[in-house]
């Protein structure tokens, strides 16, 4: 698992980065001031953050998440689509992706905050194990999760 997953973002996708920061949504807003500054359980998280040829609302990298904010675009099919295969390429980076819809932070900012504070450190045990033997195994010792536990 590379650390490094912003080095494989084109010039390109690090100003279309960039620009995103500039024009966030407000489902965006409200999440990143209870994200930035280690506000949630000390981990310092980045927003519109290149990881490849993608970019992420949000990143911590310590847990190896990215957390998207959808709108109504993501209902569409072809939107469904990409973001399905979108997915995958990340999970196979090892990195986990949670989404939630706009509605869901400008409605109940808590539930969000409390979804992603329970996970982030199932996944830290996670990335522990990987580094260390086989996750499953520890993990299922632990009376732990695996990552197809975790979270939809």
């Amino acid at each position: 698992m590379s650390d490094e997953l912003h080095k494989g973002a084109t010039g390109e996708i690090f100003n279309f980065a960039r620009t995103l920061r500039k024009d966030q949504t407000e489902a965006e807003k409200i999440l990143w001031g209870h994200l930035r500054n280690k506000r949630l359980g000390g981990y310092k998280f980045r927003r519109q953050h290149p990881i490849k040829n993608y970019i992420a609302d949000f990143y911590c990298h310590e847990a190896r998440l990215v957390i998207e904010v959808d709108g109504k675009i993501h209902t569409a099919h072809d939107q469904q689509v990409y973001d399905e295969g979108r997915t995958y390429n990340l999970r196979e980076e090892g990195v986990k992706v949670i989404r939630f819809r706009n509605e869901e932070i400008t409605n109940d900012i808590g539930f969000v905050l409390e979804r992603i504070a329970h996970l982030i450190p199932a996944l830290l045990t996670l990335s522990r194990a990987l580094l260390t033997s086989s996750p499953a195994l520890l993990l299922k010792e632990k009376g732990g999760s695996t990552d197809e536990d975790l979270v939809h």
